[in-house]
């Protein structure tokens, strides 16, 4: 169990209590503490993130308590975590929104922090007694994975080429008894051209990377995840601002790694798949050029028309194998589209999905899980955008509108006999920090899509 919980039975005597308030119920609830009125006095009114100590007869600390304001944060709780000094507390007084496996999660989540390149300060560890009811070793199991991915993702592009995240994969594999299979060289332009063409600009060899666990015989689910280390725009280059966080351009890989870590600890009932094709997308005399032809692996030939659009290249190679098996579920994510932050912004990536059941169960898993997700049309009647002069597609559609669809679209032409499939284009990243979700990557999503698989395939 992570070392920021701590098993109740052991040592929930001595805990200092932990209660929330929200701004509209704080005055009411000082009024009923014996020392409310020289809390309030302090100018605590129950402010989103605000911190108060209650004393009890003696001066000592009796209790903390810590403002919710306004919003209904189910991961309010780490704000507490994050500032509370080091000991051992248990909730009191808190909302049942933020209360139980949510406030367990967040206090986990509230010590996270990317320090592999600067001494971090040693921030004392204020641990909690785990809830009552709660499964402390799947909340553990979630929020390890979470800053797996958050940290595949925050490590720069020096760090964290196609090689590094082989490595990541290979080290989760190992953890869990999945076997790992990686096509590279020769073998990766014979049966998967554009995964090799997108990655021919760099010096940095580009790879497919393939990751199974589990029994043949249990039902097929294949994960893809967008593995693109570094994405300069090749020949059609981003321009500097664009390209500051393009190291997050491989979030889609670590949030697929997440979710199949989450999977495999829990020992879910399914044989699992993952494929990454990890590239890195860079300028160079071998980089593709607007107007190459490829012909991918299932056979229709790829027009470019823009070396920047080179995610749904990448995905297609690995769509077009995941496919050929005919998965029982098939789930990619990626860091596609700028027009999909246009569309629903950094905190409610879009998804795309034919299966109406499939969708209503992410959105109300993704809102269970307060990991939101929002279902975009795969409107068909964009599809003559896709079309090119001298190759079956072009992967830059003749188009300036509706940016996140038309890429979804040209995804589906590489899924025809998965039963179920979902495309989700992720941001990766979090601009606006909040209470255990700090500034850089982020694995969206990654919880939503535990919960599914959890709910279809669990024991």
């Amino acid at each position: 169990m992570h070392a920021s919980l701590a098993r109740a039975r052991q040592s929930a005597q001595g805990a200092i209590p932990l209660h929330a308030v929200s701004a509209a119920d704080a005055a009411s609830w000082l009024a009923a503490q014996k020392h409310g009125a020289l809390i309030k006095a302090s100018g605590f009114a129950g402010a989103e993130g605000a911190l108060a100590a209650l004393p009890d007869t003696k001066g000592a600390i009796a209790a903390w308590v810590l403002g919710l304001g306004e919003s209904r944060d189910a991961f309010a709780l780490a704000a507490a975590a994050e500032k509370l000094p080091a000991g051992l507390y248990r909730l009191g007084d808190v909302p049942d929104w933020c209360g139980g496996a949510n406030a367990a999660l967040a206090w986990t989540m509230g010590g996270y922090g990317f320090s592999r390149y600067r001494k971090s300060k040693n921030h004392p560890l204020a641990r909690l007694v785990l809830p009552s009811g709660v499964d402390g070793e799947e909340v553990s199991r979630i929020a390890e994975h979470l800053f797996l991915g958050r940290d595949l993702v925050n490590t720069p592009a020096n760090d964290m080429g196609p090689a590094e995240l082989e490595a990541a994969a290979r080290a989760l594999a190992r953890r869990h008894g999945a076997k790992v299979r990686v096509i590279s060289a020769a073998a990766l332009k014979r049966g998967y051209p554009l995964i090799a063409a997108v990655g021919q600009g760099s010096d940095r060899a580009p790879r497919l990377i393939e990751l199974v666990w589990g029994t043949a015989r249990a039902p097929k689910v294949t994960l893809v995840g967008k593995g693109v280390c570094f994405d300069t725009g090749g020949l059609d280059l981003k321009p500097s601002s664009a390209m500051l966080t393009m190291k997050k351009d491989m979030g889609g890989a670590a949030c697929v790694l997440a979710v199949a870590g989450m999977a495999m600890g829990a020992k879910l009932k399914s044989r699992l798949r993952v494929l990454i094709p990890a590239v890195e997308n860079s300028v160079s005399g071998r980089a593709m050029r607007p107007g190459d032809v490829f012909e991918s692996r299932k056979g229709l030939t790829v027009e470019i028309g823009n070396t920047d659009a080179e995610g749904r290249l990448v995905l297609a190679d690995a769509l077009a194998d995941a496919d050929a098996e005919a998965p029982d579920l098939m789930i990619d994510v990626a860091t596609l589209t700028g027009a999909a932050r246009m569309a629903t912004g950094m905190e409610v990536p879009p998804f795309f999905t034919d299966d109406n059941k499939l969708a209503a169960d992410l959105m109300r898993l993704g809102t269970a899980v307060q990991d939101p997700l929002w279902r975009l049309p795969l409107w068909r009647g964009y599809e003559d955008t896709l079309k090119s002069r001298i190759a079956d597609l072009n992967n830059n559609p003749a188009y300036n509108l509706a940016g996140a669809i038309t890429a979804a679209l040209f995804l589906n032409r590489f899924v025809e006999k998965t039963k179920n499939w979902v495309h989700l284009d992720i941001p990766a990243w979090i601009d606006r920090p909040r209470p255990g979700r700090p500034l850089g990557g982020e694995v969206n999503a990654a919880r939503a899509l535990y919960a599914l698989l959890k709910e279809r395939y669990g024991r």
